[in-house]
């Protein structure tokens, strides 16, 4: 990470099913790999796998991972961001834990 990048965001917590979510957010200069000006990293892990991702990792763009999928994620906002990560964190859970997630 250059030295040009500010940490924006950083959060880690356990969920009551023992699960960890960490969040990611740097400014960055705005260049070919983070055009937004915006570094990510934001992860569901279940088990010590990976269950859900969302990052922007150099030379892939903007994506998501959903179990072992990696799929294509549209970055509008940092806001939205963090809506569609903890969005997805609660469809997993609904799915894996029912009314308990």
């Amino acid at each position: 990470m250059s030295r040009k990048a500010r940490l924006f965001r950083h959060e880690k917590y356990t969920d009551r099913f023992g699960n960890t979510a960490e969040i990611k957010i740097w400014i960055v200069p705005v260049s070919e790999h983070h055009p937004d000006g915006v570094k990510y990293s934001l992860v569901y892990v279940v088990d010590g796998a990976r269950a859900i991702g969302f990052d922007n990792e150099r030379g892939k763009g903007d994506h998501f991972h959903l179990d072992d999928s990696e799929i294509p994620y549209s970055f509008s906002s940092i806001g939205n961001l963090l809506k569609d990560f903890l969005q997805a964190v609660h469809e997993w859970k609904e799915n894996r834990y029912g009314n308990q997630g």
